[in-house]
């Protein structure tokens, strides 16, 4: 298992942007797929988005196309989350995510989970 910290969460405008990171430790992060999910109050977490272990698969989910990108940086040992046009229902905690398969990592099923990081989109 690798160990994850999310930051870059905070207050933002509707339309504005944010960009999320996730550092992980360990030197086998170049191995793990990595992923985004959220959860809203009251609501079940849901995906967000995944990227494989070399960056050649991506996945993001129909609510977010369009406006959101994943990204990972091995030599960083870091996936971001730029989220751009953001809306009030994007409102959550953005936790991310690692598995050494990028099917677990989609399913939500992954080894290893952040502590979250809070974004919140005002009108």
């Amino acid at each position: 298992q690798v160990q994850l910290v999310e930051s870059g969460g905070g207050l933002v405008q509707a339309g504005g942007s944010l960009r999320l990171s996730c550092a992980a430790s360990g030197r086998t992060f170049s191995t793990y797929a990595m992923g985004w999910f959220r959860q809203a109050p009251g609501k079940e977490r849901e995906f967000v988005a995944a990227i494989s272990w070399s960056g050649g698969s991506v996945s993001h989910a129909d609510s977010v196309k369009g406006r959101f990108t994943i990204s990972r940086d091995s030599g960083k040992n870091t996936v971001y989350l730029q989220m751009n046009s953001l809306k009030p229902e994007d409102t959550a905690v953005y936790y991310c995510a690692a598995d050494l398969k990028f099917s677990m990592v989609v399913a939500g099923s992954s080894g290893s989970w952040g502590q979250g990081t809070q974004v919140t989109v005002s009108l």
